[in-house]
Protein backbone atom coordinates (compact mmCIF):
# COMPACT_ATOMS: atom_id res chain seq x y z
CA UNK A 1 0.00 0.00 0.00
CA UNK A 2 1.47 3.27 -0.94
CA UNK A 3 2.05 5.41 1.74
CA UNK A 4 0.86 9.43 1.49
CA UNK A 5 3.07 12.14 2.05
CA UNK A 6 1.75 15.01 3.91
CA UNK A 7 3.24 18.80 5.15
CA UNK A 8 4.01 16.68 8.15
CA UNK A 9 5.80 13.75 6.41
CA UNK A 10 7.89 16.57 5.13
CA UNK A 11 9.62 18.03 8.25
CA UNK A 12 11.79 15.30 8.26
CA UNK A 13 13.20 16.28 4.97
CA UNK A 14 13.45 19.51 5.07
CA UNK A 15 15.06 19.56 8.60
CA UNK A 16 17.89 17.33 7.22
CA UNK A 17 18.09 19.17 4.04
CA UNK A 18 18.95 23.07 6.09
CA UNK A 19 21.33 20.58 7.73
CA UNK A 20 23.07 19.83 4.53
CA UNK A 21 23.00 23.66 3.27
CA UNK A 22 24.67 24.66 6.50
CA UNK A 23 27.54 23.30 5.03
CA UNK A 24 29.28 25.52 2.93
CA UNK A 25 30.94 22.49 0.69
CA UNK A 26 32.31 24.83 -1.84
CA UNK A 27 33.55 22.76 -4.81
CA UNK A 28 37.28 22.81 -4.75
CA UNK A 29 37.00 23.53 -1.12
CA UNK A 30 36.86 20.72 2.06
CA UNK A 31 33.49 19.01 2.18
CA UNK A 32 35.14 16.95 5.77
CA UNK A 33 32.87 18.34 8.10
CA UNK A 34 29.85 17.58 5.79
CA UNK A 35 31.08 13.60 5.18
CA UNK A 36 31.74 13.17 9.23
CA UNK A 37 29.07 14.51 10.64
CA UNK A 38 27.08 11.66 7.50
CA UNK A 39 29.47 9.32 8.91
CA UNK A 40 28.63 9.74 12.47
CA UNK A 41 25.07 9.79 12.13
CA UNK A 42 24.86 6.66 9.91
CA UNK A 43 27.19 4.77 12.27
CA UNK A 44 25.18 5.14 15.59
CA UNK A 45 22.27 3.75 13.09
CA UNK A 46 25.01 0.81 12.54
CA UNK A 47 25.45 1.53 8.87
CA UNK A 48 28.63 0.83 8.16
CA UNK A 49 30.69 3.69 6.13
CA UNK A 50 33.92 3.90 4.17
CA UNK A 51 35.54 7.09 3.11
CA UNK A 52 37.96 7.59 0.26
CA UNK A 53 39.98 10.65 0.72
CA UNK A 54 41.56 13.21 -1.81
CA UNK A 55 45.64 13.83 -1.00
CA UNK A 56 44.73 16.66 1.03
CA UNK A 57 42.62 14.94 3.59
CA UNK A 58 40.43 18.09 3.59
CA UNK A 59 37.44 16.23 1.13
CA UNK A 60 36.29 12.66 1.18
CA UNK A 61 33.77 10.43 -0.96
CA UNK A 62 31.31 8.19 1.59
CA UNK A 63 30.04 4.97 0.71
CA UNK A 64 27.51 3.54 3.05
CA UNK A 65 25.53 0.25 2.82
CA UNK A 66 22.06 -1.35 4.24
CA UNK A 67 21.68 -4.32 4.61
CA UNK A 68 24.05 -7.45 3.19
CA UNK A 69 26.68 -6.63 0.52
CA UNK A 70 27.69 -9.72 -0.39
CA UNK A 71 25.17 -9.31 -3.40
CA UNK A 72 23.99 -7.20 -6.02
CA UNK A 73 21.94 -4.17 -4.90
CA UNK A 74 21.20 -0.53 -5.57
CA UNK A 75 22.98 2.45 -5.55
CA UNK A 76 21.63 5.99 -4.96
CA UNK A 77 24.57 8.17 -5.55
CA UNK A 78 25.01 12.10 -5.67
CA UNK A 79 27.44 15.09 -5.27
CA UNK A 80 28.36 17.07 -1.82
CA UNK A 81 29.76 19.74 -3.19
CA UNK A 82 28.09 22.86 -4.49
CA UNK A 83 29.10 26.26 -6.74
CA UNK A 84 30.28 29.23 -5.35
CA UNK A 85 27.79 32.66 -4.33
CA UNK A 86 30.60 34.68 -5.39
CA UNK A 87 28.94 37.62 -7.34
CA UNK A 88 25.28 36.39 -7.33
CA UNK A 89 22.26 38.12 -5.61
CA UNK A 90 20.13 36.12 -2.82
CA UNK A 91 17.15 37.50 -1.36
CA UNK A 92 17.99 35.23 1.34
CA UNK A 93 21.27 34.15 3.08
CA UNK A 94 22.44 30.95 0.45
CA UNK A 95 23.65 28.62 3.40
CA UNK A 96 20.43 29.51 5.68
CA UNK A 97 17.79 27.31 4.03
CA UNK A 98 14.49 28.97 4.48
CA UNK A 99 10.96 27.80 3.67
CA UNK A 100 8.82 30.31 1.67
CA UNK A 101 6.28 29.75 -1.03
CA UNK A 102 6.08 25.61 -1.28
CA UNK A 103 9.48 25.90 -1.84
CA UNK A 104 13.56 25.62 -0.18
CA UNK A 105 15.94 27.84 -0.75
CA UNK A 106 19.19 27.51 -0.79
CA UNK A 107 22.47 26.63 -2.38
CA UNK A 108 22.33 23.31 -3.26
CA UNK A 109 18.79 22.40 -2.71
CA UNK A 110 18.19 21.77 -5.77
CA UNK A 111 22.05 20.73 -7.12
CA UNK A 112 22.20 18.11 -5.22
CA UNK A 113 21.70 18.23 -1.54
CA UNK A 114 18.06 17.90 -1.62
CA UNK A 115 18.17 14.35 -3.13
CA UNK A 116 21.17 13.49 -0.62
CA UNK A 117 18.78 15.02 2.13
CA UNK A 118 15.80 12.36 1.50
CA UNK A 119 17.55 9.01 2.71
CA UNK A 120 19.63 10.28 4.72
CA UNK A 121 16.21 11.37 6.57
CA UNK A 122 14.75 7.92 5.81
CA UNK A 123 18.12 6.44 7.02
CA UNK A 124 16.81 4.72 11.04
CA UNK A 125 13.78 3.76 8.74
CA UNK A 126 15.94 2.12 6.35
CA UNK A 127 18.14 1.00 9.04
CA UNK A 128 15.19 -0.79 10.49
CA UNK A 129 14.43 -2.53 7.22
CA UNK A 130 15.23 -6.24 7.02
CA UNK A 131 16.58 -5.56 2.91
CA UNK A 132 17.33 -8.73 0.98
CA UNK A 133 19.87 -6.67 -1.22
CA UNK A 134 21.89 -3.36 -0.39
CA UNK A 135 20.97 -0.42 -0.65
CA UNK A 136 24.01 1.99 -0.91
CA UNK A 137 24.69 5.45 -0.65
CA UNK A 138 27.60 6.80 -3.11
CA UNK A 139 28.33 10.79 -1.78
CA UNK A 140 31.09 12.14 -3.66
CA UNK A 141 33.21 15.29 -3.27
CA UNK A 142 34.52 17.95 -6.38
CA UNK A 143 31.01 16.86 -9.28
CA UNK A 144 31.24 20.17 -10.40
CA UNK A 145 34.54 20.67 -11.48
CA UNK A 146 34.59 17.55 -13.46
CA UNK A 147 33.52 14.01 -11.76
CA UNK A 148 36.57 14.40 -10.00
CA UNK A 149 35.55 12.37 -6.56
CA UNK A 150 33.99 9.64 -7.43
CA UNK A 151 36.56 8.04 -9.82
CA UNK A 152 38.86 6.93 -6.35
CA UNK A 153 35.38 5.64 -4.92
CA UNK A 154 34.81 3.63 -7.95
CA UNK A 155 38.22 2.34 -8.05
CA UNK A 156 37.71 1.07 -4.96
CA UNK A 157 34.19 0.10 -4.95
CA UNK A 158 34.84 -3.67 -5.65
CA UNK A 159 36.53 -3.91 -1.44
CA UNK A 160 33.04 -2.01 -0.16
CA UNK A 161 30.95 -4.84 -1.66
CA UNK A 162 29.30 -6.66 -4.67
CA UNK A 163 28.97 -4.83 -8.23
CA UNK A 164 26.46 -3.13 -7.87
CA UNK A 165 22.77 -4.54 -9.91
CA UNK A 166 21.98 -0.39 -10.58
CA UNK A 167 22.93 3.14 -9.97
CA UNK A 168 20.63 5.99 -9.74
CA UNK A 169 22.42 9.31 -9.46
CA UNK A 170 20.04 12.03 -8.16
CA UNK A 171 20.42 14.80 -10.40
CA UNK A 172 18.01 17.34 -10.92
CA UNK A 173 15.63 15.77 -13.90
CA UNK A 174 12.21 16.76 -11.51
CA UNK A 175 12.16 13.37 -10.86
CA UNK A 176 12.17 12.39 -14.42
CA UNK A 177 13.96 9.06 -15.61
CA UNK A 178 17.15 10.15 -17.92
CA UNK A 179 18.92 7.38 -19.90
CA UNK A 180 21.22 9.69 -21.92
CA UNK A 181 23.71 12.63 -21.44
CA UNK A 182 26.52 13.94 -22.93
CA UNK A 183 30.14 13.25 -22.14
CA UNK A 184 32.42 16.18 -21.48
CA UNK A 185 36.13 16.87 -22.96
CA UNK A 186 38.02 20.70 -21.43
CA UNK A 187 41.49 21.22 -23.18
CA UNK A 188 43.50 24.11 -21.93
CA UNK A 189 45.89 25.30 -25.05
CA UNK A 190 48.94 27.14 -23.82
CA UNK A 191 50.33 29.72 -26.18
CA UNK A 192 53.94 30.56 -26.09
CA UNK A 193 54.74 33.93 -28.54
CA UNK A 194 57.86 36.43 -28.20
CA UNK A 195 57.59 39.31 -26.54
CA UNK A 196 58.66 42.91 -27.56
CA UNK A 197 57.73 46.68 -28.55
CA UNK A 198 54.85 46.82 -30.50
CA UNK A 199 56.24 48.69 -32.85
CA UNK A 200 58.39 46.26 -34.15
CA UNK A 201 55.42 43.19 -34.67
CA UNK A 202 57.53 41.46 -36.58
CA UNK A 203 60.23 40.86 -34.12
CA UNK A 204 57.69 39.10 -32.18
CA UNK A 205 55.09 36.71 -32.10
CA UNK A 206 51.68 37.72 -30.72
CA UNK A 207 50.17 35.23 -28.64
CA UNK A 208 47.00 36.72 -28.51
CA UNK A 209 46.68 36.41 -32.44
CA UNK A 210 47.89 32.93 -32.75
CA UNK A 211 45.16 32.04 -30.40
CA UNK A 212 42.84 33.97 -31.98
CA UNK A 213 43.34 32.11 -35.16
CA UNK A 214 42.62 28.63 -33.67
CA UNK A 215 39.97 30.04 -31.65
CA UNK A 216 38.66 30.91 -35.08
CA UNK A 217 39.65 27.49 -36.28
CA UNK A 218 37.67 25.89 -33.40
CA UNK A 219 34.57 27.81 -34.33
CA UNK A 220 34.45 26.54 -38.05
CA UNK A 221 34.78 22.85 -36.54
CA UNK A 222 31.50 23.65 -34.19
CA UNK A 223 29.62 24.86 -37.14
CA UNK A 224 30.71 22.14 -38.99
CA UNK A 225 28.99 19.88 -36.27
CA UNK A 226 26.20 21.70 -36.21
CA UNK A 227 25.51 21.28 -39.92
CA UNK A 228 26.74 17.53 -40.66
CA UNK A 229 26.27 15.91 -37.09
CA UNK A 230 26.21 13.33 -36.03
CA UNK A 231 22.88 13.52 -34.71
CA UNK A 232 21.00 12.33 -32.36
CA UNK A 233 17.18 13.61 -31.42
CA UNK A 234 16.68 13.49 -28.11
CA UNK A 235 19.39 15.23 -26.62
CA UNK A 236 19.23 18.91 -27.19
CA UNK A 237 20.84 20.58 -29.21
CA UNK A 238 20.72 16.84 -30.85
CA UNK A 239 24.62 17.83 -31.81
CA UNK A 240 27.55 17.44 -30.29
CA UNK A 241 28.96 21.42 -29.22
CA UNK A 242 32.22 23.05 -29.07
CA UNK A 243 32.75 26.47 -27.76
CA UNK A 244 35.99 28.49 -26.43
CA UNK A 245 34.98 29.56 -22.80
CA UNK A 246 38.37 31.44 -21.36
CA UNK A 247 40.87 33.45 -23.00
CA UNK A 248 43.87 35.37 -21.28
CA UNK A 249 46.43 37.31 -22.26
CA UNK A 250 48.78 40.54 -22.79
CA UNK A 251 50.09 42.78 -20.55
CA UNK A 252 49.20 46.27 -22.28
CA UNK A 253 48.57 47.75 -25.45
CA UNK A 254 52.11 48.64 -26.53
CA UNK A 255 53.19 45.20 -25.72
CA UNK A 256 53.51 42.54 -28.10
CA UNK A 257 51.61 39.57 -26.37
CA UNK A 258 54.02 36.61 -24.73
CA UNK A 259 51.85 34.47 -23.46
CA UNK A 260 47.81 33.55 -24.06
CA UNK A 261 45.83 30.61 -22.83
CA UNK A 262 42.64 29.51 -23.72
CA UNK A 263 39.74 26.89 -22.52
CA UNK A 264 37.88 24.89 -25.00
CA UNK A 265 35.15 22.81 -24.40
CA UNK A 266 33.11 19.62 -26.45
CA UNK A 267 30.31 18.35 -25.11
CA UNK A 268 29.96 15.44 -27.27
CA UNK A 269 26.79 12.90 -27.19
CA UNK A 270 27.59 9.37 -26.16
CA UNK A 271 27.97 8.00 -29.80
CA UNK A 272 31.09 10.37 -30.62
CA UNK A 273 33.95 9.94 -30.24
CA UNK A 274 35.52 13.39 -29.95
CA UNK A 275 39.13 12.72 -30.24
CA UNK A 276 39.12 13.23 -34.07
CA UNK A 277 37.76 16.80 -33.65
CA UNK A 278 40.30 17.69 -31.65
CA UNK A 279 42.86 15.94 -33.23
CA UNK A 280 41.97 17.88 -36.32
CA UNK A 281 41.97 21.02 -34.48
CA UNK A 282 45.67 20.08 -32.93
CA UNK A 283 46.92 19.47 -36.59
CA UNK A 284 45.77 22.97 -37.48
CA UNK A 285 47.84 24.59 -34.75
CA UNK A 286 51.28 22.04 -35.69
CA UNK A 287 50.96 22.29 -39.16
CA UNK A 288 49.33 25.48 -40.08
CA UNK A 289 50.19 27.89 -37.32
CA UNK A 290 53.33 26.72 -35.70
CA UNK A 291 55.87 27.19 -38.54
CA UNK A 292 54.99 30.68 -38.87
CA UNK A 293 55.98 31.00 -35.10
CA UNK A 294 58.95 29.11 -34.86
CA UNK A 295 60.59 30.87 -37.81
CA UNK A 296 61.24 33.80 -35.63
CA UNK A 297 61.59 31.78 -32.45
CA UNK A 298 61.71 28.08 -32.46
CA UNK A 299 60.36 27.93 -28.31
CA UNK A 300 56.74 29.30 -29.72
CA UNK A 301 53.79 26.87 -30.17
CA UNK A 302 51.13 25.49 -28.75
CA UNK A 303 51.19 22.92 -25.39
CA UNK A 304 47.44 21.28 -24.57
CA UNK A 305 45.93 20.35 -20.98
CA UNK A 306 43.39 18.30 -20.51
CA UNK A 307 41.28 19.52 -17.40
CA UNK A 308 38.34 17.89 -17.55
CA UNK A 309 37.29 14.64 -19.09
CA UNK A 310 33.97 12.39 -18.21
CA UNK A 311 32.08 10.55 -20.47
CA UNK A 312 28.76 10.62 -22.07
CA UNK A 313 25.07 7.97 -20.97
CA UNK A 314 23.48 6.17 -23.09
CA UNK A 315 21.48 3.11 -20.97
CA UNK A 316 19.33 0.49 -22.81
CA UNK A 317 16.08 1.61 -22.75
CA UNK A 318 15.23 -2.32 -22.05
CA UNK A 319 17.47 -2.34 -18.71
CA UNK A 320 16.76 -3.44 -15.65
CA UNK A 321 17.79 -0.23 -13.91
CA UNK A 322 15.74 1.45 -16.53
CA UNK A 323 12.26 -0.39 -15.66
CA UNK A 324 13.63 0.21 -12.08
CA UNK A 325 13.60 4.04 -11.85
CA UNK A 326 10.21 3.95 -13.79
CA UNK A 327 8.25 2.07 -11.32
CA UNK A 328 9.88 3.88 -8.29
CA UNK A 329 9.13 7.02 -10.19
CA UNK A 330 6.03 6.60 -11.43
CA UNK A 331 7.13 7.42 -14.86
CA UNK A 332 6.75 5.75 -18.73
CA UNK A 333 8.56 7.75 -20.49
CA UNK A 334 12.55 8.45 -20.72
CA UNK A 335 15.13 11.24 -22.11
CA UNK A 336 18.40 12.37 -22.84
CA UNK A 337 20.21 15.94 -21.31
CA UNK A 338 22.25 17.97 -22.45
CA UNK A 339 24.07 18.27 -18.76
CA UNK A 340 26.89 15.46 -17.46
CA UNK A 341 26.60 13.50 -14.48
CA UNK A 342 29.03 10.95 -12.32
CA UNK A 343 26.23 8.38 -14.21
CA UNK A 344 28.56 7.58 -17.09
CA UNK A 345 31.61 6.68 -14.98
CA UNK A 346 29.41 4.03 -12.89
CA UNK A 347 28.71 2.49 -15.91
CA UNK A 348 31.62 2.60 -17.12
CA UNK A 349 32.70 0.60 -13.95
CA UNK A 350 29.92 -1.92 -14.81
CA UNK A 351 27.17 -0.78 -12.73
CA UNK A 352 24.16 0.08 -14.77
CA UNK A 353 23.07 3.56 -14.80
CA UNK A 354 20.56 5.89 -14.75
CA UNK A 355 19.67 9.81 -13.69
CA UNK A 356 16.84 10.37 -11.88
CA UNK A 357 16.45 13.71 -8.97
CA UNK A 358 14.48 15.69 -7.83
CA UNK A 359 14.20 19.51 -8.63
CA UNK A 360 14.86 20.87 -12.38
CA UNK A 361 18.12 22.04 -13.22
CA UNK A 362 16.81 24.85 -14.37
CA UNK A 363 16.93 26.35 -10.80
CA UNK A 364 21.16 25.11 -10.87
CA UNK A 365 23.54 27.29 -10.02
CA UNK A 366 21.53 30.19 -9.83
CA UNK A 367 21.05 33.14 -7.18
CA UNK A 368 17.92 32.25 -5.28
CA UNK A 369 18.52 28.36 -6.09
CA UNK A 370 15.88 26.36 -4.66
CA UNK A 371 13.42 23.05 -4.83
CA UNK A 372 9.49 22.22 -5.20
CA UNK A 373 8.22 20.76 -1.66
CA UNK A 374 6.23 19.00 -4.19
CA UNK A 375 9.56 17.48 -5.46
CA UNK A 376 11.10 16.45 -2.10
CA UNK A 377 7.79 14.52 -1.88
CA UNK A 378 8.30 13.01 -4.88
CA UNK A 379 11.34 11.78 -4.03
CA UNK A 380 10.92 10.74 -1.04
CA UNK A 381 7.72 8.11 -2.28
CA UNK A 382 10.08 7.02 -4.70
CA UNK A 383 12.90 5.98 -1.93
CA UNK A 384 10.44 4.28 0.28
CA UNK A 385 9.10 2.07 -2.85
CA UNK A 386 13.09 1.16 -3.36
CA UNK A 387 13.44 0.05 0.32
CA UNK A 388 9.88 -1.73 -0.25
CA UNK A 389 11.71 -3.51 -3.67
CA UNK A 390 14.83 -4.35 -1.96
CA UNK A 391 12.95 -6.01 1.20
CA UNK A 392 10.28 -7.92 -0.97
CA UNK A 393 12.52 -11.19 -0.88
CA UNK A 394 12.38 -11.56 2.96
CA UNK A 395 8.79 -10.89 3.41
CA UNK A 396 8.22 -13.08 0.48
CA UNK A 397 10.54 -15.47 2.40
Amino acid sequence: MERAETNDDLTPITDELRRLIAFQSVTRGPNRDLIEDVRERLHALGVPCRLTWDDTKTKANLFASFGPTDRPGVVLSGHTDVVPTTGQEWSSAPFAAEVRDGRLYGRGACDMKGFLAVPLALAAEIAERELARPLHLAFSYDEEIGCVGVRRMLAQLSEYAATPAACIVGEPTSMGVVTGHKGKRVLRCHVQGVGGHSSRPAEGVNAIECAAELVVRARAIARRLIAEGPFADDFHPPYSSMQTGTIRGGVAVNIVPAMCAFDLEIRHLPSHDPEPVLAELKRFATETLEPEMRAVDPDAGFQWEETVRYPGLRTAQDAEVVALAQRLASETETRAVGFGSEAGLFAEAGVPAVVCGPGGITEAHRPDEHIELAQLERCTRFVRRLVDELSEATSAG
